[in-house]
């Protein structure tokens, strides 16, 4: 699956606001928690360790905060659904491959 990263203060902080859909997902890093205020969708997300271990996912909708993750690292951002269609769950690991071209 595409994998947008934002690692910058400015990208963490606007991640999928103001979308109406993401192809993909983007990977929040570093961040343990997530809200959904201004959002227009249900999103899915995922919270992984250090090692890019899933330590939770949980499916948001519009409006909502995110209960911070003490272990948490980096958080995955997807479109409703997407998680469980790609198998991401808890106890999985999350694979990042840099596509070179």
């Amino acid at each position: 699956m595409p994998l947008e990263i934002a690692t910058s203060y400015r990208a963490r902080t606007r991640g999928l606001l103001g979308r109406d859909s993401v192809e993909g997902a983007i990977l929040l890093s570093p961040a343990n928690s997530v809200h959904t205020f201004r959002m227009r969708m249900p999103i899915d997300v995922a919270y992984l360790d250090r090692d890019l271990r899933v330590i939770a996912v949980r499916t948001m909708r519009p409006g909502r905060l995110g209960m911070p993750r003490l272990r948490a690292r980096h958080v995955v951002e997807a479109n409703a659904g997407v998680m469980r269609e790609y198998g991401v769950r808890e106890g999985a690991w999350v694979e990042v491959v840099v596509d070179g071209s």
